[in-house]
């Protein structure tokens, strides 16, 4: 490995150019790069760093999805019908992180609260229909 992390986020989303603009406003995410596709209108690939961490990004190409392929179900969560993974988040003050992923357009459907496993944690659902789970720990606990 070169000091890349080893396991990256890669999302599909309706509105990649969009989605970049919510993730800076909603996790403060840095772009690193992006690729257009050939249409001048999708990305073909986005690279971003939240938190420190990449996370890979692209619009929906559903013309190049086939059962064939086995990417027929590699799709938007709206598409899907909802998502398997939740993304982690890891953060100074959880309500913070929240309350600004709200403003920036993120829909709330865990309110912050204290857990039993020692995390300030919340869940959101980003406008794209991805989950995420934000975490800080409380006095004597760990986040995540």
């Amino acid at each position: 490995m070169d000091g890349r992390q080893s396991l990256v986020p890669h999302l599909v989303v309706d509105g990649a150019a969009a989605a970049i603009d919510f993730y800076r406003r909603a996790f403060g995410a840095e772009e690193v790069m992006r690729v257009p596709a050939h249409d001048g209108r999708r990305l073909m690939h986005a690279e971003l760093r939240v938190n420190g961490a990449s996370v890979y990004l692209c619009d929906h190409f559903p013309e190049f999805c086939s059962e064939a392929s086995g990417d027929a179900k590699v799709a938007p969560p709206p598409v899907i019908g909802g998502t398997g993974v939740t993304l982690h988040l890891d953060v100074p003050s959880c309500d913070e992180a929240v309350a600004k992923a709200e403003a920036a357009g993120a829909t709330v459907t865990m309110p912050p609260q204290d857990t039993f496993w020692g995390a300030r944690y919340a869940r959101i659902r980003d406008p794209f229909g991805h989950s995420w789970s934000i975490a800080h720990p409380l006095a004597g606990g760990r986040a995540g």
